[in-house]
């Protein structure tokens, strides 16, 4: 029984560490360097592709959430049972530093090497493209209620079945090129801890606007989710949820 927990905690915090370390790491690395140069939309594809990638490699172990606002959307949904968010959300968290820091040690190894933002986000002066709390409040608040909506929707009876990775992950791409300039795209609470703590300047202290967004866009979309789909099929999520062994 313990077991099973445990083998969801470490898929989250796989999948987690993946993302971050694959889609920061397109950020810092490869975006900026000369021979290469895969800008926003070289970026933008490669969030869209961890979260591909581990949804099929451990998807059918956790769940593949892999950010703690789909986490709570998905419980707002009825979707993911009590017993699952807390941890979930802690893996997600650990597995996010884990994989800024190992970007960093790599990153750090090139001579003359500055961290700067290291794919941290933030507003204002943080904001790649200097703009105001508002703007990347409404940003990050749409982008996740989307995000989690069209997880729902793709992961619900009627959908295609197996094909719920691509959607998602090419959903997490659109995000990114739509809102790289804002906020530099969190959507994602986690993602934005590990580069936070790393990178410099203040962007510790906008970390609060990262958390509380996502997370508030998830959980209304999740609420309304209860709305557009069918209730007994989320009635039936919850049931199977809750006869797996912890």
């Amino acid at each position: 029984m313990r077991n099973d927990m445990a083998r969801r905690v470490s898929a989250e915090l796989f999948g987690t560490f993946w993302l971050t370390f694959g889609g920061c790491g397109a950020a810092v690395i490869a975006a900026g360097f000369p021979a290469v140069g895969i800008g926003l939309l070289g970026v933008s594809l490669a969030f869209g592709l961890t979260v591909l990638t581990m949804a099929y490699a451990v998807g059918h172990i956790s769940g593949g959430h892999f950010n703690p606002a789909v986490t709570l959307g998905l419980w707002s949904a009825g979707r993911c049972a009590n017993k699952h968010v807390v941890p979930y959300v802690l893996a997600q968290v650990v597995g996010a530093i884990l994989g800024a820091a190992v970007l960093w040690l790599i990153a750090s190894g090139k001579p003359d090497w500055v961290p700067n933002g290291f794919a941290a986000n933030g507003y204002g002066d943080l904001s790649p493209g200097k703009y105001a709390l508002s703007s990347c409040l409404i940003t990050e608040l749409v982008m996740s209620f989307f995000f989690l909506f069209i997880i729902v929707g793709t992961t619900s009876k009627g959908a295609a079945s197996g094909f719920a990775g691509i959607p998602i992950g090419l959903a997490l791409t659109l995000i990114h090129l739509v809102s790289i300039p804002v906020t530099n795209t969190s959507v994602n609470p986690a993602r934005s801890t590990g580069p936070a703590l790393f990178a410099d300047g203040e962007y510790m202290s906008q970390l609060w606007l990262f958390w509380l967004a996502p997370i508030a866009g998830a959980m209304i979309a999740g609420a309304l989710s209860r709305w557009m789909y069918e209730p007994d099929v989320l009635i039936e999520t919850i049931v199977v949820e809750e006869r797996t062994p912890a």
